[in-house]
């Protein structure tokens, strides 16, 4: 079975509805994931807007996710499912989809990991997680949505 990661609210590739967004409640989006590898541990999420016009913008971190979950509730803000890290604004959770201009593409990526925890506090950078992350990776999925004014 494939390492997959879908959202009820939005198909990959599709756009993602309002309320995700800094127009609407700016709450995350429901994630289900499945297929994980059999070893994984803990998973990661990165969210991020490569479209952004000062490069690539972190919307959104959440590490030592427990390996028995497969989701993560649409609204999701706080640590009840992992530890969140600083997003690209310095601060600690989500940031939804707010282009400046046009459309943008935002990947939601799940990292499956062989170690319970990475050792890090609430609030680790994205860069701190991706070294942390080191030569724990067992496997790799990503949702891309997209949003636009």
């Amino acid at each position: 079975m494939a390492f997959t990661l879908s959202s009820p609210a939005f198909a990959s590739g599709g756009d993602i509805p309002r309320q995700f967004t800094c127009d609407g409640d700016d709450i995350p989006p429901h994630l289900m994931w499945s297929g994980g590898p059999k070893d994984a541990a803990s998973f990661v999420l990165v969210v991020e807007d490569p479209d952004a016009p000062s490069g690539t913008f972190t919307h959104w971190v959440v590490f030592d996710i427990p390996a028995e979950r497969s989701d993560l509730p649409s609204g999701t803000r706080s640590d009840a499912v992992g530890l969140s890290g600083r997003n690209s604004r310095g601060e600690i959770g989500y940031i939804g989809p707010c282009p400046p201009l046009g459309t943008h593409r935002y990947f939601f990526r799940l990292f499956a990991l062989d170690v319970k925890t990475l050792g890090l506090a609430v609030g680790a950078s994205r860069q701190q997680v991706e070294e942390a992350m080191g030569r724990h990776l067992l496997g790799t999925t990503e949702l891309i949505g997209r949003y636009g004014h």
